[in-house]
């Protein structure tokens, strides 16, 4: 590529960096390690391309300063963690809206063909749910408790145990993302086919209106929380085959950074999730207005978290 093409390409997004920079009540720590991850990408080509030139000169300069700001802010940042809470991780979630469209769209259209499969074809719940955990649930029912799986075990391994397991999930969804946002739609949409065989089957079996609310006592946020992953996944693909102006691996690393914000957002979720399944799920037969209460407020959190508040955010002009 000519000097001149390069400069022409690039120019107007090194000129919005150098206003950044130099508008320090504005810089988020965050914000310029992006910064830095892109200059630093063009540098490096410049430095191959025209290792003697004005342009060279002037993206190390531009990437010296980054790294002052990054490292200045760094240490005067005390509330980092809150930050991160208050408006990192809202500032993601907002730039990943279709995304997590996308992902909620597939989850719900897996999840009804996996519904509608189970309906028209005997074999379809044994063949996505396991022979296993197929012939022990209807053992359940047969004895009166459809979801007695969870009331087996201490509470405290369980707790352990799902959480990691919701955790590794998580982070197997957004991982896959990195073959062009495929592997994140397979591994969701396998497990929303899952979901929607599982309501499938104990409707078949008379047993919907009592095992339904008592999975969704944990399952507000746990599957909540794989649509947002998912959607995680897919804000990461995407950055390697949308990659606008900047190169595919700047964008990628972008991407990547933004996708595991999310990610790891997600961890006080899942442990929640976790918390409720192990010590309140396992009790089957609580008060209807108990399990909606937990329902109900489930679904306001996560609402109102991960979808209002980033737009909330957005509206005040804090992100």
């Amino acid at each position: 590529m000519r000097e001149s093409s390069f400069v022409n390409r690039n120019k107007a997004r090194w000129e919005e960096f150098e206003k950044i920079v130099n508008n320090q009540d504005r810089s988020s720590p965050d914000k310029l390690a992006e910064l830095f991850i892109q200059v630093t990408d063009d540098l490096s080509f410049a430095r191959t391309q025209y290792p003697t030139s004005r342009t060279t000169q002037y993206l190390n300069s531009l990437a010296s300063k980054i790294h002052g700001e990054i490292y200045q802010n760094k240490k005067e940042d005390k509330n980092r963690f809150l930050l991160f809470w208050k408006e990192e991780l809202p500032a993601v979630l907002y730039s990943a809206q279709k995304q997590l469209l996308y992902a909620f769209l597939l989850f719900v259209v897996a999840g009804t063909i996996g519904a509608v499969s189970a309906a028209y074809d005997d074999t379809f719940v044994r063949l996505i749910l396991g022979d296993g955990y197929v012939n022990m649930t209807l053992e359940n029912i047969k004895n009166g408790n459809p979801t007695h799986v969870y009331s087996d075990g201490s509470e405290m391994d369980m707790f352990v145990g799902i959480t990691l397991n919701n955790i590794m999930v998580s982070l197997r969804v957004f991982v896959f993302g990195v073959f062009f946002s495929l592997g994140t739609g397979l591994f969701l949409f396998y497990n929303a086919l899952m979901v929607g065989t599982f309501v499938m089957f104990f409707y078949q079996e008379s047993q919907l209106s009592q095992a339904l609310p008592v999975i969704l006592l944990h399952g507000t946020i746990e599957l909540s929380s794989i649509v947002i992953a998912a959607a995680a996944g897919f804000l990461m693909g995407n950055s390697l085959l949308f990659p606008g102006t900047y190169s595919r691996l700047a964008s990628f690393k972008a991407g990547a950074i933004k996708g595991l914000k999310i990610v790891v957002g997600l961890i006080p979720f899942f442990i929640l999730a976790g918390f409720i399944e192990s010590f309140v799920t396992r009790y089957a037969f609580m008060h209807w207005g108990i399990k909606t209460g937990i329902i109900g407020a489930s679904a306001l959190l996560m609402i109102y978290y991960f979808i209002l508040y980033p737009i909330q955010l957005k509206r005040n002009g804090r992100i």
